[in-house]
């Protein structure tokens, strides 16, 4: 079919009657008498919301929260390293307490693995013990 204008177009030519297949077992399509009226689209279902999008998103399994925990153990231990250098030094810096203290806030949440959540559980305390000799006291 051809455009020419706005409001023409060549015409396609007059319905030919369906052709039936020679040979059996070969596909047609069978049309109906009249002819069929054109139907309006079904409008698209939402996927169901942003919420469960982001929370499908957000599942975390349990090899990487375990991972991720044993990062924060291993970054702690290393700010009690860090420590441990400034102390020796003579030279404690209230950037590294202040870190510590940012750590020990980390390491309050529990991984819900129990064998890593008690050696966490053992580096927090060694944190809490430092900051708490480290800090000054009010009186």
């Amino acid at each position: 079919m051809r455009i020419y204008g706005p409001n023409q177009t060549n015409g396609t030519g007059a319905a030919s009657a369906p052709r039936r297949a020679a040979q059996s077992g070969s596909f047609t399509l069978e049309s109906s008498t009249g002819t069929a009226k054109p139907q309006t689209a079904a409008a698209a279902s939402g996927v169901g919301g942003l919420d469960s999008l982001l929370a499908l998103q957000a599942v975390e399994d349990a090899g990487e929260r375990r991972k991720r925990f044993a990062r924060r153990g291993k970054s702690a231990l290393d700010l009690l390293d860090e420590l441990k250098a400034e102390l020796l030094a003579a030279d404690l810096r209230r950037e590294t307490l202040n870190r510590l203290q940012g750590t020990l806030a980390e390491l309050t949440e529990k991984s819900g693995t129990p064998g890593l959540d008690v050696v966490l559980g053992e580096i927090e305390l060694r944190v809490a013990v430092e900051l708490a000799k480290r800090t000054p006291k009010a009186a």
